[in-house]
């Protein structure tokens, strides 16, 4: 039906329609939606929540076994080697230097047995003592200045009594040769102090200390001990580095919130599957050995006023979040016999799991509801999708953003007309941009420099190039020739100048007239120019290599730099302005640029320069000079490069008076 056989009415209801008809539809299917999702959600959360609450306490359980095995392992290996060294090593039975190398032999296979071990030791009634380390452990490596090349360390300290105690480290490569041997100290170290001594001598049985930092590797550690079973004096020890199984608690959780910790029969919490706790849990008292003590953790707190009894569950709420948490007796293992680990997994991950997949039957159950609703705002959506596409690109064309194509498809007629519009529009603007400079555009814009005609006065850096005789080359050369040099030429100098903040504000021929602090202020502008100007010298030389080998003539730039204030601002008619800077500091920076060739340099720049960039760039001073325009003399310098730390003013020539440019 036509528009005129509808007549006005019609027109009235079909446009009062449109958005009533799609909010309707919406209402009515996200209402529906919500009651069928709502039944659903409300019968199978709780199964899916008392589903995953067991699945969790199984995990947990086993997450507990895992951890006690791990310690099972760790604990038998390290027990059976030092009893074994305590029940048939007859070498040790005398203490060193006596029959040391069948005690090194000995102790280096111990070493090699078990990966694990942070060292293995054996102390006498009379004091005298023996270790071996493996330096592997990089800690262990700086500690003994341990040569390349070096796999085990042996310390070896004869007895107490001895008139002049000796004490030396014995170094040996991978196959048990000696590399180097070392003299060490005197000290007054003696093993019948120590606690692992202590526990074990006159004993039948290995003992366990710790854990504790261990000093020099600076990780968790254990020591396990026995005496030999011919000499109830002598004690083998062997020290343990729990990095595996804090390595363990910390992967392997259940949840990423879930917490692993191992207590105390008192309680206190001795290793922790957060690494950051450990180090304030662990607090080392005199000669290494450790005080445990409780972690100023609420979340650890919380833990321990809700232990359940052993191999039992409790539910807590701690910091706001509920927790399931599970305690476990170690019992079977020598290495932490008497203590507890401790799991405690939030519920809200415990039942994330479950909570996706009872959301996913859901969506599957909803899809039917929801395709009514997704039909009633597909229309809806052709609309408003265009137009986000369309409202994009004009954004993009606001920032002269050419890299998205505007074209928008759509089977409205009049969206499809206004993005072919957009379309040549962007097209328009992209050929006008090419010759304007879009970042100085872009710039203004955000400063609101550009909101018409007018100009203030400003402190700037004026830059201006020229190339030597280009007059000349030009002659030489086809026109075409020379527009395709130049065009690479300005490339360069346009992509530098950008990188050092400025702007160029024209090109003049073959020159160029660039900017720093207008329109976006810059506060080292003077050293930036300077800057660019020696980046853009180093880039040249290259250029130049490359037109060299082609066989085209070079380009030599001279440059010209000063700071001072000047008028900026935009000039010009109503329908055509420039951005640009008028005043005698930019006649300066131009007359500056010309000089060069009156002192054979490249870069010259004012004092005012000079005075602005401070230790930042070299420059040579050339003494005061007349420039054009100006009745009085100008001090005039040569910009030598950029300083590092230790450069020094360069030397010049005695100061002249040169002639007016």
């Amino acid at each position: 039906m036509s528009e005129q056989s509808v007549g006005p009415v019609a027109k009235s209801n079909a446009a009062g329609w449109t958005r009533p008809l799609r909010s309707l539809l919406g209402l009515a299917m996200a209402a529906l939606l919500i009651v069928v999702s709502s039944t659903l959600v409300g019968f199978g959360y709780w199964r899916a929540r008392d589903s995953a609450l067991v699945n969790a306490e199984a995990d947990m359980r086993a997450f507990s076994d895992r951890l006690v095995d791990r310690m099972g392992i760790l604990s038998g290996r390290t027990t059976a080697l030092v009893g074994f060294t305590a029940s048939i090593a007859n070498s040790f039975l005398v203490p060193p230097p006596e029959r040391l190398d069948d005690k090194i032999t000995l102790l280096r296979e111990v070493i090699a047995q078990s990966p694990d071990l942070d060292g293995i030791y054996a102390g006498y009634p009379d004091g005298a003592f023996i270790q071996a380390v493996d330096l592997k452990t990089e800690a262990w490596r700086k500690a003994l200045v341990a040569p390349a090349g070096t796999d085990v360390a042996i310390r070896v300290m004869e007895p107490m009594a001895a008139e002049v105690r000796s004490s030396r480290l014995v170094f040996l490569d991978k196959d048990g040769r000696q590399t180097l041997e070392r003299r060490l100290p005197a000290t007054d170290f003696d093993p019948r102090g120590r606690p692992w001594y202590q526990a074990a001598v006159n004993g039948t049985k290995p003992t366990a200390i710790g854990p504790y930092m261990m000093a020099t590797t600076g990780t968790l550690g254990m020591s396990i001990s026995q005496a030999h079973r011919s000499n109830r004096g002598i004690v083998i020890g062997a020290d343990i580095d729990l990095g595996t199984i804090t390595e363990f608690m910390a992967h392997e959780r259940l949840t990423p919130g879930t917490v692993a910790v191992v207590m105390d029969a008192a309680g206190r919490p001795i290793m922790h599957s957060d690494r950051g706790l450990m180090a304030r849990m662990t607090a080392p008292k005199e000669r290494g050995e450790p005080s445990v003590s409780r972690a100023a953790d609420p979340l650890l707190k919380g833990i321990r006023a809700n232990l359940p009894k052993d191999g039992g569950v409790s539910v807590a709420d701690i910091g706001g979040r509920t927790y399931i948490i599970m305690a476990t007796s170690v019992k079977s293992v020598l290495l932490l016999a008497g203590h507890r680990t401790v799991v405690a997994a939030p519920l809200d991950e415990l039942t994330a799991a479950a909570s996706r997949s009872l959301y996913q039957g859901l969506a599957i159950a909803a899809a039917i509801v929801m395709l009514g609703l997704v039909t009633a705002l597909f229309v809806a959506r052709l609309i408003t999708q265009s137009l986000g596409h369309l409202t994009a690109n004009a954004n993009r064309l606001q920032d002269l953003d050419f890299t998205a194509p505007s074209e928008v498809s759509s089977h409205i007629a009049e969206i499809s007309t206004l993005g072919r519009a957009m379309s040549r529009a962007r097209d328009a603007i992209f050929t006008f941009a090419l010759y304007v400079p879009k970042e100085l555009v872009r710039k203004g814009i955000e400063s609101g420099e550009f909101a018409g005609r007018g100009a203030r006065r400003q402190e700037v850096t004026a830059w201006f190039t020229d190339i030597y005789d280009f007059t000349t080359l030009s002659e030489q050369r086809t026109p075409e020739e020379v527009l395709a040099l130049l065009s690479d030429y300005f490339d360069l100098f346009n992509e530098t100048v950008s990188a050092h903040g400025g702007e160029i504000i024209q090109f003049l021929g073959d020159s160029v007239f660039a900017m720093w602090n207008a329109p976006v202020a810059n506060e080292r502008h003077a050293e930036n120019a300077c800057r660019c100007a020696l980046a853009v010298e180093r880039k040249l030389r290259v250029f130049n290599a490359d037109l060299k080998a082609r066989g085209l003539p070079e380009l030599r730039t001279r440059f010209g730099v000063h700071t001072g204030t000047a008028v900026v601002g935009s000039v010009g008619a109503r329908q055509r302005l420039q951005y640009t800077a008028m005043g005698d500091t930019v006649n300066v920076a131009s007359r500056l640029e010309g000089m060069n060739k009156l002192y054979g340099t490249t870069i010259l720049a004012s004092s005012a320069v000079v005075a602005q960039c401070g230790d930042a760039i070299a420059f040579r001073p050339l003494g005061e000079a007349q420039v054009k325009g100006r009745m009085t003399a100008l001090d005039i310098y040569e910009v030598v490069g950029e300083k590092t730390d230790g450069d020094c003013q360069p030397d010049g020539p005695e100061p002249r008076v040169a002639r007016q440019a």
